[in-house]
């Protein structure tokens, strides 16, 4: 096991979790685009975006169990594998005076819903927080087990 094991696992959670907050602004900035790209004709409005992270290492838990109780485990951190489009309905509104309403006065609105994007950017900064603790906490034990070396 490496000294900076502690080190590596937060910091790939620190990046995956900026990664996730960048997406999540990006979803808000956009939640009254309704022009993104043309297809057949129509623009179409934005489409929420969601990241999807996963352990860098893909051993099965009864493995990681089982070294654990030799003392031998250590995790490996997070890795973002993609970021793709939600695919829940557009939001239909009512507004006629729209320049991109139909002939029956609805508009195609972003599938993004704002409260769930602002909890999303709470739990993000959440994970954040905690990884930024269990940084310092690893920085800590490694000074003071220099210091005991004096």
């Amino acid at each position: 096991m490496k000294l900076t094991n502690g080190f590596d696992i937060s910091s790939s959670a620190l990046t995956a979790q900026r990664l996730r907050m960048d997406v999540i602004s990006s979803n808000i900035a956009n939640a009254d685009t309704t022009r993104t790209q043309m297809v057949d004709g129509k623009w179409v409005p934005y489409s929420r975006k969601v990241v999807t992270m996963e352990p860098k290492s893909q051993t099965p838990f009864s493995q990681m169990l089982q070294s654990a109780m030799g003392n031998t485990a250590t995790g490996e951190g997070v890795k973002v594998t993609q970021i793709t489009n939600d695919q829940s309905p557009f939001k239909r509104v009512y507004n006629p005076t729209h320049p991109d309403a139909d002939v029956n006065g609805y508009v195609d609105m972003p599938n993004v819903d704002i409260l769930k994007e602002m909890v999303d950017m709470i739990s993000a900064t959440r994970s954040y927080e905690a990884n930024v603790t269990a940084l310092n906490a690893s920085k800590s034990m490694i000074t003071k087990a220099l210091e005991i070396g004096r």
